[in-house]
């Protein structure tokens, strides 16, 4: 089989692109990347993964980060669309899965609506990249029955519409994505809902790169943590009782240091 019949023309294969780490694509992220005539990619791939992409092929960045969209959803799905109609082999490139808060749904329903043919390729989240980093496991016998995976995204200058009495179980692991700007409602609002202000957490930034930083903290010292560790970095967040499994040290590159200061 040649590279390019992974794709067929007029296919879309949406691809998770992992955390970051090129090591951590799935072998058929990588054969996919090769196989195709155009790639979209979000913000969070990195250069390196895009130095993967073979020099013929275009790519087109379609990155939003939070308070700078490059391109709105709908302006995505189009140029999905219209890379489709033309007959492309089109790949998506997503950080992390596809199916993890990356607005799979509405570039699927479009390019379903105009007839074309979509498949999704895996890849590993930032929550599982993160605990791998600190040697934790997410779920804990006895301690954390069950895992949530969260996103505290929200339009600017709106409340969280969570279900604060819910996340705040302390048999569970939260897995906040794009939590950093919501850190000071995210320990508020659990706190208030009945979750200890010691509770462990654990704030990643940059999972899986050379400069990862991670630093173990409490559910009631977040806010601060975060506005003197996280400053605009990619930031994932880990709260619960299974957090004081983590790797305290922070890793920067091949550098490290014990920071247990900011855990009473």
């Amino acid at each position: 089989m040649q590279p390019n019949d992974l794709i067929a023309p007029g296919e879309v294969w949406l691809v998770g692109a992992g955390p970051g780490d090129p090591d951590l694509l799935t072998r058929k992220a990588e054969k996919l990347i090769a196989a195709a005539e155009i790639i979209f990619y979000d913000a969070l791939v990195g250069s390196c993964i895009l130095d993967l992409i073979p020099a013929h092929v275009e790519k087109i960045s379609v990155g939003k980060r939070s308070g700078r969209h490059s391109k709105d959803q709908q302006t995505i799905d189009q140029m999905l669309v219209a890379a489709a109609l033309a007959g492309k082999r089109v790949v998506r490139l997503k950080g992390g899965d596809p199916a993890m808060f990356a607005r799979a749904t509405e570039e699927i329903t479009a390019l379903r609506a105009i007839g074309a043919t979509v498949h999704i390729c895996p890849g590993i989240t930032a929550a599982s990249a993160v605990a791998a980093s600190a040697g934790l496991s997410l779920s804990l016998r006895g301690i954390a029955r069950r895992v949530q995976f969260i996103t505290a995204h929200s339009r600017r200058g709106q409340a969280l519409d969570l279900d604060w009495a819910a996340l705040a179980d302390p048999a569970c692991t939260l897995a906040i994505y794009m939590g950093r700007d919501a850190a000071p409602e995210l320990s508020r609002a659990l706190i208030a809902a009945g979750l200890p202000g010691t509770t462990p957490v654990l704030v990643t930034c940059d999972a899986s790169l050379p400069q990862e930083q991670r630093l173990r903290t409490r559910l009631d010292l977040l806010p601060i943590v975060v506005e003197a560790f996280a400053q605009d970095r990619p930031t994932l967040i880990l709260i619960g009782e299974a957090v004081a499994q983590a790797d305290v040290v922070v890793s920067v590159g091949d550098s490290r240091q014990h920071v247990d200061g900011l855990m009473a």
